[in-house]
């Protein structure tokens, strides 16, 4: 068989093509009178994994809490009780309190562990004044709280809230390293409750 022979065989005329597109056309019309549904499973499912509502205070709250930076301001037994809290043992990290800081101008929590004196205390206060807002103090063991058995001394800073406002007090004789963490996720609370709206305002 020759190639024109072949070539013959499959040749249309323009009706054959006219009509055999008009029947595909026709058929998909018939198919296609309702549009096809589209699910939308996927958008519910999107949405509930992806969208979180809340408020603005929950998440700036979240944030304060969950990267507290506490300065370094040991002064007497207490501090080795606070240092062992930084240890792997009880791991204050866990918290988000990597490293103490050494300049107060980079953190934003006070703890005061041990006996104040009143040769400390403008130091004291210098170094709260230097920490940007917002931030805490957290008062750990007897001595920062009261006095502790220095109460009365001529020396002794009565408790170290006559020098800065004082937002956690943990109390003990020095307070074992669970108390500084039980101490701490008090704060936390404390943190969690305070309004970022109307304390812009």
């Amino acid at each position: 068989m020759e190639v024109d022979d072949i070539a013959k065989q499959y040749v249309y005329s323009d009706t054959e093509l006219d009509s055999a597109e008009g029947e595909a056309i026709e058929s998909l019309k018939a198919q296609s009178q309702q549009p096809i549904p589209d699910s939308d499973k996927w958008l519910s499912e999107e949405l509930r994994k992806n969208i979180l509502v809340t408020s603005v205070d929950v998440v700036v709250n979240w944030a304060r809490r969950s990267s507290l930076w506490p300065v370094n301001f040991g002064l007497a037994c207490c501090a080795f009780e606070m240092i062992a809290t930084a240890a792997s043992r009880f791991d204050i990290a866990r918290f988000g309190m990597e490293i103490f800081r050494a300049s107060p101008r980079q953190a934003d929590l006070m703890i005061v562990a041990g006996t104040v004196t009143w040769k400390m205390a403008p130091q004291l206060k210098r170094i709260y004044d230097q920490m940007p807002e917002p931030k805490w103090v957290l008062a750990m063991g007897a001595c920062a709280i009261s006095g502790g058995i220095f109460t009365g001394s001529y020396s002794v800073v009565p408790g170290v809230s006559c020098i800065v406002p004082v937002d956690v007090y943990v109390p003990g004789c020095p307070p074992r390293p669970e108390a500084l963490l039980y101490g701490i996720r008090m704060l936390h609370n404390k943190i969690a409750k305070n309004s970022f709206i109307t304390e812009s305002t």
